[in-house]
């Protein structure tokens, strides 16, 4: 979204995570950042294997389209007949926090204004927009069932623990460090050459996590992920009104489909202001950032996804390259 590209976030298991430095195996996947929604649907079809990868059990989880072809679904007339819905609480309008007098989520105007325009395009190329398609956990009364007062989550932290020491460990003698522990002392060590300039404290808490200790609420937590942004989120919503997909403005949507490992194909589309508060000191100015439209479905509906955000790509072709390249 920040870079103007077009990217597919795949199911967590379509593509081997053996390899991937790991924040945690829950959620981790690579995908393709490119520049055309072509160009990701080619690299989908390299990335993925032929079979289940026997150092990765998640590669059981979706099956390769016949040929590892993501070409095929190129489809400009994707959109004809589609079921595009909106969740409008939380990504595109504020919400109230059950047993909170405060609001959550919303538009500024400007991120409005191109959804609107964004979604009139869906309409023009024949799909059928269901507004609103709210995601069920976001407006649930019960604190315990709400996406917004579900609280803080250990699954990153508990999964950096875990995975990140395995994956350190598959490295053998050929690692500088064997453990997330030593990695931190190294970079303390080392601060003089600017290895923490941005600090370093997603490490130190991580690794302050007991794997055995903290276990029962890692369980926990995962588990109230899974519901509340799969089961209860995403799937509910996709399920009520018979969706293809649900539309998110920009990067908005990343979190809820992360977390179930749900896929997501992100389409450039537009520029828009940069707002700052407190505003940029004198002699600064704010250029236009980048805004991009996400497709997000449930697990393994990369075709589907693929095919409506091409075909909203080749209506619009709203991408601004860099200066000096295309």
């Amino acid at each position: 979204n920040a870079n103007m590209l077009a990217g597919i976030k795949p199911t967590v298991g379509r593509i081997s995570r053996w390899g991937v430095i790991p924040i945690t195996g829950d959620q981790d996947t690579a995908g393709p950042m490119t520049r055309t929604v072509a160009d990701a649907a080619i690299m989908m079809g390299v990335l993925e294997g032929n079979e289940p990868d026997p150092n990765d059990p998640a590669t059981t989880t979706c099956s390769p389209p016949p040929g590892n072809d993501y070409t095929a679904y190129l489809n400009t007339e994707g959109l004809q007949g589609a079921r595009i819905g909106i969740p409008r609480a939380m990504y595109y309008d504020s919400v109230s926090v059950p047993g909170q007098e405060v609001y959550r989520g919303g538009l500024p105007p400007h991120a409005r204004g191109v959804m609107d325009e964004v979604i009139q395009i869906l309409r023009d190329q024949g799909a059928t927009i269901v507004d609103p398609a709210n995601i069920p956990s976001v407006l649930d009364p019960d604190p315990s069932q709400n996406l917004m007062t579900a609280g803080g989550s250990s699954v990153l932290f508990y999964g950096m623990k875990r995975d990140f020491n395995t994956w350190l460990a598959s490295l053998g003698d050929a690692a500088p460090v064997s453990t997330l522990t030593e990695l931190r002392d190294w970079n303390e060590e080392n601060r003089h050459a600017g290895t923490l300039k941005y600090d370093q404290l997603r490490l130190d808490q991580s690794d302050e996590i007991d794997l055995e200790v903290d276990k029962a609420q890692y369980e926990a937590d995962r588990a109230r992920d899974l519901l509340l942004n799969g089961e209860l989120g995403i799937d509910a919503a996709m399920a009520e009104h018979n969706l293809d997909a649900l539309l998110f403005p920009g990067s908005s949507g990343a979190g809820i489909a992360a977390r179930p490992g749900y896929p997501t194909v992100i389409v450039p589309f537009a520029l828009t202001p940069s707002e700052f508060d407190p505003a940029l000191p004198e002699g600064f100015e704010a250029k236009p950032r980048p805004f991009g439209v996400s497709f997000t479905g449930n697990a393994c509906s990369e075709p589907r996804l693929i095919e409506l955000a091409y075909a909203f790509e080749q209506a619009t072709t709203g991408r601004i390259a860099p200066p000096g390249m295309n």
